[in-house]
């Protein structure tokens, strides 16, 4: 089974409650059967996720985190801190998928949309209704898939 992340990238000015969410969701995940995580890679709460993974698998090499990214070089315009975070990301991610080699109008929507189709369940950080997190949000509820907005329990 798979779990999708997506998520604003501004987050609250102290994150820390957001990564215990996190990581506590990731186990109920896992609990549940997923063994497969997939994080559209972009500055926010999707690095977030990503590390979150990244520290659960080192407890459970049984899960994967698979990066499902809109296109090459997605991380030309982060900030210093979060390039290096994403690089650190992609080296010990599973896999790494791009939706289109170059950037173009429409690709962040459609890596969105690989997403959404992939997922079983989404876990989100959702307080906006606008923005690519809310399409996000949308196409899978489109589909019944079961949807953990950890805005909702901050």
């Amino acid at each position: 089974m798979n779990c999708i992340f997506t998520g604003h990238r501004q987050l609250p000015d102290d994150p820390s409650p957001l990564r215990r969410a996190l990581a506590e969701e990731i186990a109920r995940q896992r609990a549940a059967g997923v063994t497969d995580f997939l994080d559209g890679g972009a500055a926010g709460f999707d690095l977030l996720a990503a590390e979150a993974v990244l520290e659960a698998k080192a407890d459970d090499p049984a899960i994967s985190l698979w990066m499902i990214l809109p296109y090459e070089g997605q991380d030309h315009y982060y900030s210093a801190p979060d390039k290096a975070r994403y690089r650190a990301i992609l080296q010990r991610a599973d896999k790494v998928r791009y939706v289109a080699a170059h950037y173009y109008t429409g690709c962040l929507l459609a890596r969105d949309r690989v997403l959404a189709e992939a997922a079983h369940v989404c876990v989100c950080y959702l307080t906006a209704s606008s923005g690519g997190t809310a399409y996000t949000v949308r196409q899978c509820a489109a589909r019944d898939v079961p949807i953990v907005n950890l805005a909702d329990l901050l």
